[in-house]
């Protein structure tokens, strides 16, 4: 879906034709909009079919009629597999008109679309860039945070039942700070190249946003660097934990299957066809049935008590270990 935005004294209003120093608004794309694009706009197909590829990386290129500049920003689908990832959106600076292509709609397009951001001009082409760019940023860290507050709800739900269905949540959150971390440092290398670049010029206020944006873009990558880690280290200790769990319940069953293995031994043991010393004895069924049962509790026993055992001989190794006697 194309539609054309001029600006107005009461903000940004919808257009039916372009005019000077308006904006291109192109999202939620079909093919007969690409076509539009560059048979009307002048695009060349190589590019947007580079701006409609979901892995391409930020840059900036320069073109006969226009500056090309491919930007990633945050996406949020709540029906989604993975509801937070990133997609890259192409801004294309014309003499006399701005254009942007995304295939889907993101919060900081909607950001500047609903005049949030403080002295918003389609004038200026170099500070609608960085607008842009650091509205970005600021979605990145607000995602970010909220990917955090996630993560520490399934924590809270592991602690009382571990399922599957929230270590899949969890992953999802970890690619999406994949996703997140990835996109950050490609525009990371975009501001570089302009903060280099002589293909775009700023002035000297320019710069100092410029700066705004380089600080809270490196902001973002190192939140997103610290939540990652965290929530590795959660998902280790966690795997940690379920394969304890795992071993107590195999040890348990293995308590459970030595103590009914003696019974079971018992039980053959007389119920062979030969001759038994005792098998004539009146009431002999239930006197084994005492000792199989006896001899069952019995083990049991042994096994708890050796269980117990170990407990204060692994305290007194800790101990020792820690006044490095070990």
């Amino acid at each position: 879906m194309i539609k054309i935005r001029a600006q107005s004294d009461k903000g940004l209003i919808e257009a039916d034709t372009p005019g000077k120093n308006c904006w291109i608004d192109a999202r939620d794309i079909t093919q007969d909009d690409l076509i539009r694009l560059e048979n009307e706009y002048g695009i060349a197909g190589e590019l947007l079919t580079d701006i409609m590829d979901i892995d391409e990386q930020a840059r900036i290129e320069k073109e006969d009629e226009y500056t090309a500049i491919i930007v990633r920003l945050p996406v949020y689908n709540e029906s989604a597999e993975i509801p937070f990832f990133t997609l890259p959106l192409g801004i294309i600076l014309f003499s006399d008109k701005i254009v942007t292509i995304c295939q889907r709609s993101s919060d900081a397009v909607e950001d500047l679309l609903h005049n949030r951001i403080r002295d918003f001009s389609l004038k200026n082409k170099s500070a609608f860039v960085l607008n842009l760019l650091g509205r970005g940023a600021f979605i990145f860290l607000r995602y970010l945070k909220e990917l955090n507050k996630r993560t520490n709800i399934i924590k809270e739900e592991l602690q009382r039942s571990i399922k599957n269905n929230e270590l899949i949540q969890l992953l999802s959150i970890q690619k999406s700070l994949v996703f997140f971390t990835t996109s950050i440092k490609s525009n990371e290398l975009l501001l570089e190249k302009l903060q280099k670049s002589p293909l775009m010029r700023f002035k000297e206020d320019e710069r100092e946003l410029l700066e705004d944006v380089v600080i809270e873009n490196r902001q973002a990558i190192e939140m997103a660097n610290i939540y990652s880690s965290i929530l590795t280290g959660t998902m280790d200790a966690f795997a940690s934990v379920i394969s304890n769990n795992l071993n107590i319940v195999m040890r348990r069953l293995t308590i459970v299957s030595i103590v009914l293995m003696i019974p079971t031994l018992i039980y053959s043991f007389f119920g062979m066809n030969v001759v038994l010393p005792g098998e004539n004895i009146p009431g002999i069924g239930w006197g084994i049935t005492v000792i199989s049962f006896l001899a069952a509790a019995l083990s049991a026993i042994f096994l708890n008590t050796n269980r117990e055992w170990e407990k204060p001989k692994n305290r007194r190794l800790k101990k020792m270990r820690r006044n490095g006697r070990g």
